[in-house]
């Protein structure tokens, strides 16, 4: 008889399959997300990099191209040229950083951002009621799943873009 501490045959089995439906599943979801991103930029002639941008600035606020970089995983080369267009398109600005005149922040411009907000409206509405499915536990749970692979993701994205070994 297996101890605790041992997986059945059973349990291995089970686990793969588990593994298997998460890997299909946030394959499935990346899918979905690039889609709807791509649709909504499209919406307002932007780039789906370009609204993932401004979904950054405006959760961080303003931030330093080095720190879009940072925070995006993309090339620090890559971010100028993305703040570039973003600025011609009228979404963000460059501005003084407040207390180091040698630094630029970019910042969102809230009038823009808010032409973007309603083409989330229905999404966002059906993801709170999906929390509604969950309990407590359950959700912290996904959030530390989700975390998990966010910051694994943007581990590869840097490999990707710095030109580093695959591994970590």
């Amino acid at each position: 008889m297996p101890t605790s501490e041992q997986p059945t045959d059973q349990d291995t089995a089970r686990r793969a399959e588990v593994v298997a439906a998460l890997t299909a599943a946030g394959r499935d979801s990346s899918a979905a997300s690039v889609a709807f991103h791509s649709a909504i930029a499209a919406q307002q002639d932007l780039g789906a990099t370009e609204t993932k941008t401004l979904d950054l600035l405006e959760r961080h606020g303003p931030l330093t191209a080095k720190e879009l970089a940072e925070h995006s995983g993309l090339a620090p080369a890559s971010v100028t040229g993305l703040v570039d267009r973003l600025e011609r398109k009228g979404f963000v600005r460059r501005v003084k950083h407040p207390t180091d005149k040698r630094r630029v922040l970019v910042e969102p411009r809230p009038e823009k951002l808010a032409e973007l907000a309603p083409l989330f409206d229905d999404w966002a509405r059906e993801v709170h009621e999906l929390y509604g499915e969950f309990t407590t536990d359950e959700l912290a749970t996904v959030t530390r799943f989700l975390t998990g692979a966010t910051d694994r993701q943007r581990a590869a994205t840097r490999r990707l873009t710095e030109g580093t070994p695959d591994a970590p």
